[in-house]
């Protein structure tokens, strides 16, 4: 019988966050030129947020703490693939939590975790519903089925899609360029499958336009970093 691993719930350390996220920033700083974003969303002291984001890079485990602790500012947590919630435990003092995509129950645990997370006052979350690292792409993304249950158990939350890009076209080291699109207006009547097909479509959307806008100096763009 295979060993499953167990679930990894998030456990946030108020005095670690700040510490890991001065090393992030410096991270950050040290091996990128420039780290700029483009915000069309911005969450109010009641919001509740789902944010889902295309995932290309290991950075992109770095990316939700970056932005949360300098833009959002919300009660954040995030799901993270198992094998690296046991290889880096540290991640649930900044409130990760473990998902096993190999095992359904394993799935189902994370899943139902997700949403009693979306309860707590001011609560966002962070999700990469592709589930794996793949090339970045305009074309439509391929997701999981967990963010639409999600998003179909918490009516409340703003659900918004985020786009990442990072290049070298400008200087030897590489930019990251961040698109956080508008809310979906998403109705909870479809099917599952129809909600996700709203979804994909939605960052397909943004992660378009940030393709044309990430090699130009567009005034758009903040700097982040």
């Amino acid at each position: 019988m295979t060993n499953i691993p167990e679930f990894i719930p998030a456990d946030e350390s108020p005095w670690f966050i700040p510490v890991f996220d001065f090393y992030v920033r410096n991270l950050f700083w040290r091996r990128f030129h420039r780290v700029w974003f483009i915000q069309n969303y911005s969450p109010d002291a009641k919001s509740k947020s789902i944010y889902y984001l295309n995932h290309t890079s290991w950075w992109d485990g770095l990316v939700p703490l970056l932005l949360n602790q300098k833009v959002f500012r919300q009660n954040a947590r995030a799901m993270m693939e198992d094998k690296q919630m046991h290889r880096h435990s540290f991640f649930k003092k900044i409130g990760a939590f473990s998902v096993n995509l190999e095992n359904p129950k394993s799935v189902i645990t994370s899943l139902r975790f997700a949403v009693e997370s979306m309860s707590r006052p001011g609560a966002s979350l962070f999700i990469y519903p592709e589930g794996k690292i793949v090339p970045f792409t305009i074309a439509k993304p391929d997701f999981k089925k967990g963010l639409a249950w999600i998003v179909s158990k918490c009516p409340d939350a703003d659900v918004v899609p985020v786009g990442i890009l990072i290049h070298t076209a400008v200087s030897d080291k590489p930019e990251m360029y961040i698109n956080i699109g508008e809310p979906v207006n998403v109705n909870h009547s479809p099917e599952l499958s129809e909600l996700n097909n709203l979804l994909e479509t939605e960052l397909k959307k943004v992660l378009t336009d940030l393709h044309k806008t990430a090699y130009k100096k567009s005034t758009a763009f903040q700097r982040l970093i």
